[in-house]
C-alpha cells in the first residue's frame, strides 16, 4: 500500500501538531541531522548539541507513541548531508506516493523545498501549517500596507484580534504599553534570582560532532548540559520562570549586571523557536500567574513579557517573510569593516564587551539588552559589515534561527534596513551602559572620559558615528536632540573626539 512521508525539520518539534493525533501504518516521519545545517554558518557547539538532543528526544517520543520514524544521524553512512537528496533517496527506496512538510521558518529551506517539489513532478507534495504562530506569513504585510511599519500598530492589532489583555475593545488599565516603567537598573543590594537549568549527559552527541569534523566554536560541558530537551522540560522551565522571575521581568528587562548572566529573562526562546512550546500557552500561563498573584506581580511585568511574544516575535517574523530575500543584503550605512577578533575570544579591555561575549561563548546565550546595547552597539559604532554581524549572531546564540535573528540583528541592532524596524539607530555612549549596569566599575577604561588615556571607546565612537552619518540621520526625529548637542560643541572638542575615535578605529582588535 502506498504511504505518506512527512518531513520534520529540526525546529518543528511540536508534539501537539495535528499530524500526531492519530497513529497510522500508512505514514512515515523522517528527521535528519545534516551538515547542510551545521555548516551554512559556524555554530556554537551548544546550539548543535541542543538541537540534536531535542530532535532525538522528539524521535523517541514519536516512536513511543507508535509512529514510524526514519531518523538519520549526522554520522550515518546513508546520510548525504543534503535535505533534498536524503528525501529523494528515501522516496525512491520506498513505496511512497505523497510527501508532506510543515512550512519552514527559514527562507532558504522554503526555497529549497519548493524547488524540490517542482522537480518531483510525479509526486504529490503538500505544505501544511506549522500550527505555531499567531499570524500567517503575510498577515503583517496585509495589515500594514500603506500605514507605515510600526510594531506598536501591529501589537495593538494582535491584542484586539486575539483578545489578549483586553477589557472589551480597550486595553486593560487603559494603556497599551508600559515600557516606560520597565527600564530600571538592577540595584547593587538586590538579591539575584536563582539560576536554573538541567544536567544532561550529551557526551555521545558531542563526540559525534567532533568526530565528524564539524567546525564549531564556544564552550560546552557535555556531561552537564543545561538546555531543555523536550516539551516536559520546557514546561517545567516555563513554570520556574513564572514562579521566580515574572514579578521582576519588566522592571529589569533592560538591566545588566556582572552578578547574573540572565537575571529575570525567561530563556524560553530556544523552546519556543524549536516549537517545543507554543507562544499561546506561554502567554496564557503568564496571564494566569499574574491573575493569581496581582499583589506580587504588577501589570507592567506581564505586559512587557506579552509584548515580546505577541508583539515583537510575531512582528519580526512578518517582516522577514515580507522583505526576504532582499533583506539579507541591506547595508544602509555601507559599513565594510570586519568583525573584531575579540567577538570570538572575549579578549578585550572593554569590560562590558568582554563579559557579554564571554557569557555568549560559555552559555550560547545573552539577553536582549546585551545583544542590542553592548555587542550590537559596538559593532554599529565600529562600522562592522552587517553580513559579519549577522553570521556571528546566527551562529552563537542557542535561539538564533534566521527568521528571528536577521531581523533583530540587521534591522533593530544594526539599522542596516534604514529604519524599517527601528525608529532610530540603537547606539549609545558609555553613559547609558553605566546607567543600566555595573560593568563600567570593573573596566580598564574610564566611562567618564571621552578623550585621552583610558577614555572609554564607546564615547568617542558614538560622536564619530553621529558625525559620519549626519546626512543620513539628520532628519530622524529621534536623533535631533543628539545632533543639536553635537552642533553646540566647539570645533576643538569635535576635532578631539573625532581624532580619538580614529585612533580606536585603527586599532579595533587591540581595544
Amino acid at each position: 500500500m502506498a504511504k505518506t512521508l512527512r518531513l520534520i525539520l529540526g525546529d518543528q518539534l511540536n508534539p501537539k501538531h495535528s499530524w500526531f493525533e492519530e497513529v497510522s501504518d500508512d505514514v512515515i516521519y523522517i528527521m535528519m541531522e545534516m551538515r547542510q545545517e551545521t555548516d551554512y554558518v559556524k555554530h556554537h557547539i551548544q546550539k548543535l548539541l541542543a538541537f540534536f538532543h531535542a530532535m532525538r528526544s522528539f524521535r523517541d517520543y514519536l516512536v513511543d507513541q507508535g509512529h514510524s520514524v526514519h531518523y538519520l544521524q549526522l554520522s550515518d553512512t546513508r546520510n548525504t548531508q543534503s535535505l533534498t537528496q536524503n528525501l529523494r533517496d528515501f522516496l525512491q527506496s520506498r513505496d511512497i506516493d505523497r510527501l508532506e512538510y510543515q512550512e519552514p521558518d527559514e527562507y532558504r529551506l522554503d526555497q529549497q523545498l519548493l524547488k524540490f517539489a517542482e522537480s518531483m513532478t510525479e509526486m504529490k507534495i503538500n505544505m501544511v501549517s506549522s500550527e505555531h504562530f499567531f499570524t500567517t506569513r503575510s498577515e503583517l504585510q496585509d495589515l500594514l500596507q500603506g500605514k507605515g511599519v510600526l510594531m506598536e500598530t501591529f501589537y495593538r492589532s494582535m491584542r484586539k484580534k486575539h483578545e489578549v489583555l483586553m477589557d472589551g475593545d480597550k486595553p486593560l488599565f487603559d494603556r497599551w504599553n508600559f515600557d516606560q516603567e520597565n527600564r530600571k537598573a538592577f540595584p547593587k543590594k538586590e538579591e539575584v534570582p536563582p539560576i536554573f537549568g538541567f544536567d544532561y549527559d550529551v557526551s555521545t552527541i558531542f563526540k559525534m560532532i567532533k568526530d565528524e569534523g564539524v567546525d564549531c566554536f564556544g564552550e560546552a560541558e557535555p556531561t552537564h548540559f543545561l538546555w531543555p530537551r523536550d516539551r516536559d522540560d520546557s514546561l517545567h522551565w516555563l513554570k520556574l520562570f513564572l514562579q521566580n522571575a515574572l514579578s521582576s521581568f519588566g522592571t529589569y528587562q533592560d538591566a545588566m549586571t556582572d552578578r547574573h548572566w540572565y537575571l529575570f529573562h525567561s530563556r524560553l526562546s530556544f523552546s519556543l523557536n524549536s516549537k517545543m512550546l507554543n507562544p499561546s500557552e506561554v502567554i496564557s500561563g503568564a496571564i494566569e500567574t499574574w491573575d493569581k498573584n496581582r499583589s506580587e506581580i504588577t501589570f507592567s511585568q506581564l505586559e512587557g513579557f506579552v509584548r515580546q511574544i505577541l508583539g515583537w516575535r510575531e512582528f519580526m517574523r512578518g517582516i522577514y517573510w515580507w522583505k526576504m530575500p532582499e533583506y539579507q543584503s541591506e547595508n544602509f550605512f555601507n559599513h565594510q569593516q570586519p568583525l573584531p577578533d575579540f567577538f570570538w575570544t572575549a579578549e578585550t579591555k572593554m569590560y562590558c564587551v568582554a563579559k557579554s561575549v564571554e557569557q555568549s561563548l560559555k552559555y550560547a546565550y545573552a539577553h536582549h539588552i546585551q545583544r542590542l546595547m553592548i555587542t550590537g552597539n559596538f559593532a554599529l559604532l565600529a562600522g562592522i559589515h552587517p553580513d559579519e554581524v549577522d553570521a556571528w549572531y546566527l551562529g552563537i546564540y542557542i535561539d538564533a534561527i534566521e527568521w528571528v535573528e536577521i531581523t533583530n540583528t540587521r534591522g533593530m541592532s544594526q539599522f542596516a534596513d534604514g529604519g524599517l524596524i527601528a525608529t532610530k539607530p540603537y547606539v549609545s555612549s558609555a553613559n547609558y551602559i553605566n546607567k543600566m549596569g555595573d560593568y563600567c566599575s570593573n573596566c580598564s577604561y574610564d566611562h567618564n572620559k571621552k578623550t585621552g588615556d583610558n577614555a572609554c571607546p564607546f564615547n568617542s565612537l558614538y560622536w564619530h558615528f553621529l558625525d559620519k552619518h549626519q546626512q543620513l540621520l539628520k532628519d530622524n526625529a529621534r536623533m535631533k536632540l543628539m545632533y543639536r548637542l553635537w552642533d553646540k560643541k566647539n570645533a576643538e572638542e569635535k576635532v578631539s573626539l573625532l581624532e580619538q575615535a580614529s585612533i580606536y578605529l585603527n586599532q579595533v582588535d587591540e581595544l
